[in-house]
């Protein structure tokens, strides 16, 4: 009963979502509220919320707190040179905008966390994909794929689990990997080809003086293949404190209402002549961007920590006096809100799922179902089980959960426990779109998506890349 409930929600959740019957916040917190009753486990709904809560309280502080860090970082112009470079690149060609996205996105996930490829893809991307018109989940799909397939990387998070969980080096894993990793990646780069021709194709390759327009205040977000979606508005402007009231970088600081005058300027991303700009700065800010990703991969603090820190010595290096200081927050409290709200809301789904034993029952269902003849190619079986089971359940919950059972049975079938750890990294390209990912918030809250238009566009095609993944795995005898 316990696996048909938890199918149930989540299916519930989804489909609501997707159609748009109710926002995520709210289907995140009343759907699995309404199960939990149904369960029968109604009283201990407060446990189970409260668990969740605790459980993802360091994550909403990293996120809101380096929310606020890339936003000043943006709004001081540390990234400015990068949204030209890409300009210069993209030009005014839908394709080469798209495929620079996953370009952009694999290289700055070399960092190893979601939330900062994140911020910064979306940063720099969201302007060109605004004044052009471009499909704007088109962006999104394109940099959570092409992050999901890096976010492999050793100090990314699930190969780590892995490693852990089986007791193995996590080089052991990751490297023989690379050559099927690469697979994965290159496959969305040709995928971002595909989509940035139908972009080409539907907007055509356009010139300066064709796109330098006056932009409605709201426009549509276009579904490629999908029809239209809802209407997505604009990033909005941030506290003006410039002379002439020229509007600054805020929400994610990219896309603001700029004056009419400035068209030309609007269109590289990022007014060049904001209030907010430090260039006297911009070398202090590189440097502390560098350490503070440094640290981060070395581990020296919590990223939490880290991010706290940051946050607070840019605003007090950049910002010393308290009423820019409090602009400058209240330029970004729009997406921090967004984003903790929606993890917090996360909490309590992964909460009731977890205390009411419905994801464990559902693993076992899955691990149960499996036929006896298929016990010599585990290996197999788990890429192929990764892709949903990492898409409805944490990180966490699968490798410390699912995979030590897994690698279990295909070890009484004689499959190197190595071999199914490989094969549990396959799914990260779904996992990254996944509702209980808190970064994926990051992503469609400052590209201004619909969560739902998100799902609807960027599964099948990460599922498809992770298959790619298990594909190229299996034709190269690594898994």
């Amino acid at each position: 009963m316990l696996t048909i409930l938890g199918f149930a929600m989540i299916a519930t959740f989804l489909v609501l979502i997707m159609l748009k019957k109710m926002s995520p916040i709210a289907a995140l917190v009343l759907i699995p509220a309404l199960f939990c009753v149904f369960v029968g486990k109604g009283a201990k709904l407060g446990d189970y919320v409260i668990d969740g809560v605790t459980g993802l309280a360091p994550t909403a502080a990293m996120l809101m707190f380096a929310i606020v860090y890339f936003g000043v970082m943006i709004d001081v112009g540390l990234f400015d040179p990068i949204v030209r470079g890409i300009l210069k690149f993209c030009k005014a060609d839908p394709l080469r905008i798209v495929v620079g996205t996953a370009v952009l996105a694999a290289i700055v996930s070399l960092d190893g966390d979601g939330s900062t490829t994140f911020m910064i893809t979306v940063s720099a991307m969201y302007p060109l994909y605004k004044r052009l018109k471009m499909s704007l989940v088109v962006m999104t799909g394109v940099a959570a794929m092409a992050n999901g397939v890096m976010n492999t990387l050793p100090w990314g998070g699930p190969t780590a689990r892995a490693a852990t969980a089986l007791k193995l080096d996590a080089g052991d894993i990751f490297v023989p990997m690379i050559p099927a990793l690469a697979m994965g990646l290159l496959f969305v780069l040709a995928l971002s080809y595909v989509l940035g021709r139908r972009e080409r194709k539907r907007l055509g390759v356009l010139t300066l003086d064709e796109v330098l327009v006056e932009e409605p205040a709201e426009q549509e977000t276009v579904l490629v293949g999908a029809g239209s979606g809802t209407g997505a508005k604009g990033a909005t402007g941030g506290s003006g404190t410039g002379k002439g009231g020229a509007s600054t970088a805020g929400g994610s600081g990219a896309g603001a209402d700029l004056p009419e005058d400035s068209e030309e300027e609007s269109f590289q991303g990022l007014d060049p002549h904001r209030a907010t700009l430090r260039p006297k700065l911009y070398w202090f800010n590189a440097l502390l961007t560098v350490v503070l990703l440094t640290a981060m991969i070395m581990e020296w603090l919590p990223i939490p920590v880290l991010f706290l820190l940051g946050a607070a010595l840019a605003l007090t290096v950049n910002y010393p006096h308290m009423p820019d200081q409090k602009a400058r927050i209240a330029a970004h409290a729009e997406n921090v809100l967004n984003v903790s709200g929606m993890v917090f809301a996360a909490a309590v789904f992964t909460g009731v799922l977890q205390g009411t034993g419905m994801v464990d029952h559902m693993a076992k269902w899955l691990v149960g179902n499996i036929p006896d003849g298929m016990g010599p190619h585990m290996a197999f079986v788990t890429g192929l089980l990764s892709i949903p089971l990492t898409y409805f359940m944490s990180n966490d919950g699968f490798y410390f959960g699912i995979l030590p059972v897994l690698a279990e049975a295909g070890q009484a079938h004689g499959v190197p426990a190595v071999e199914i750890a490989r094969a549990s990294i396959i799914g990260q390209p779904l996992h990254m779109s996944s509702p209980l990912v808190p970064a994926v918030y990051v992503l469609v809250g400052m590209a201004k998506v619909e969560f739902g238009d998100h799902t609807r566009f960027v599964v099948k095609w990460a599922a498809l890349t992770s298959l790619v993944v298990l594909g190229a795995g299996i034709l190269f005898g690594i898994i």
